[in-house]
């Protein structure tokens, strides 16, 4: 079948009101970002809808792929736009029904937007169904449980026909609610996180810390590409990769074991606290979920928190780890978050972490030494990347161009 454009619905953004227009602008400028380098489309943004005119050269399972990750975007259809001809939606009714099954049962729901059509819904319904019937007699009605339905919406500019309903990835258009800073560990909540923060509309740059030689180099690219596959979604993410080795074996040095964990999360968010200043963000996102390791008990999450005054968003925190694992198979982290390479939260961790920390136990041990120094020169030595969809690393760019060179 070939269609000619796609039917894009709006998500929750259909509630925005007067805000609506900027909303649809936003999602229009995602939608146009997430099919670069695709050709044979033209992306046209209306109120309460969008409609993606289709070459006959485009690639429509490509696009419709790269759509349903896209947030703000409800559902997508591939469709027939015709013009308020009868004949030609009868011809293009049974275009549809020529992929229909052998013996299987069908029905035709029509909406009737323009009132002054000539048909109403059920002379519609009778019309195209009978039309379907003399022309394809190895499939039958059924209007309470079809295999098929053939969707039928005449709307002020023209009719639109289809069959599929393709689910996208709901939520709001990312860039319509503010900046967040993402503190992504290689595991596998942060990315999840991350994620659910993005479908709300949120624009997020991450953060990593590592610590060499104690972390690998492999652990570092399993956070790149775990940003990778975030940018799949949103386009290009920022990556600030903080030198992290000094700070941990200074806490290390001069506190007490137990709480070596509390004091390694106290500085992390100290550093991101810095960063999002300077990103002009607007809050901290992290994948903690509550009660599930030692630093996230409510007494943990109460020192490390107090650091910061800026709001730190947990949108994992009540959930089930099933539910956390099941999420990030569904997005494409999961088999990356699984490799073996360890980040700088468990190369140190002490035997017995406390669960429940004194806060003036961590004042008391996190005094013997000045932090302060060693926490801007951590900033001032961040590494940043941009990174897309087609990111490669470092190795991967080298490995390509010693091919080049070879042919």
């Amino acid at each position: 079948m070939q269609y000619d454009h796609l039917l894009v619905r709006y998500g929750e953004l259909t509630l925005k009101g007067t805000n609506r227009k900027m909303f649809v602008n936003q999602l229009k400028d995602n939608v146009k970002r997430a099919l670069i380098p695709l050709s044979g489309y033209h992306v046209k943004g209306k109120r309460d809808r969008m409609y993606i005119e289709l070459s006959p050269e485009a690639d429509i399972n490509e696009i419709i792929q790269r759509l349903s990750k896209v947030f703000g975007i409800k559902s997508i259809s591939p469709v027939i736009k015709i013009d308020k001809n009868e004949e030609k939606i009868n011809q293009s009714a049974i275009q549809l029904s020529h992929d229909f099954e052998k013996g299987s049962t069908f029905k035709v729901d029509v909406k009737r937007v323009d009132k002054s059509f000539r048909l109403d819904t059920y002379e519609l319904q009778r019309q195209v169904g009978g039309a379907i019937l003399k022309e394809n007699n190895n499939i039958t009605v059924n209007v309470k449980n079809p295999d098929y339905e053939i969707k039928i919406e005449v709307r002020m500019d023209a009719i639109y026909i289809y069959e599929k309903v393709i689910a996208g990835a709901g939520g709001l258009p990312v860039g319509t609610g503010g900046k967040t800073l993402l503190m992504l560990s290689g595991g596998i909540d942060s990315p999840v996180a991350g994620i659910e923060v993005m479908k709300r509309g949120v624009t997020v740059e991450a953060i990593h810390f590592h610590s060499p030689p104690f972390t690998s180099e492999k652990a570092k690219d399993k956070v790149i590409e775990l940003t990778r596959i975030l940018a799949e979604r949103v386009g290009p993410i920022k990556l600030h990769l903080v030198p992290f080795t000094e700070i941990q074996k200074q806490i290390n040095k001069v506190v007490h074991p137990r709480y070596t964990m509390t004091s390694t999360r106290r500085m992390m968010m100290r550093i991101s606290d810095k960063v999002v200043h300077q990103i002009n963000a607007n809050a901290i996102v992290n994948g903690e979920n509550l009660g599930q390791v030692a630093s996230q008990t409510l007494k943990s999450m109460y020192a490390i928190n107090h650091v910061t005054a800026t709001p730190v968003l947990r949108p994992l925190l009540t959930l089930d780890k099933e539910d956390i694992i099941k999420k990030a198979k569904e997005l494409g982290t999961f088999e990356t978050s699984i490799q073996p390479y360890e980040d700088c939260c468990t190369i140190f961790t002490p035997k017995n972490p406390v669960t429940e920390p004194d806060f003036d136990k961590v004042i008391k041990y996190e005094s013997v030494f000045n932090f302060d120094e060693m926490i801007e020169n951590a900033v001032e030595n961040i590494e940043t990347l941009t990174i897309d969809q087609n990111y490669k690393s470092a190795k991967e760019q080298s490995t390509d161009s010693l091919i080049k060179d070879l042919f």
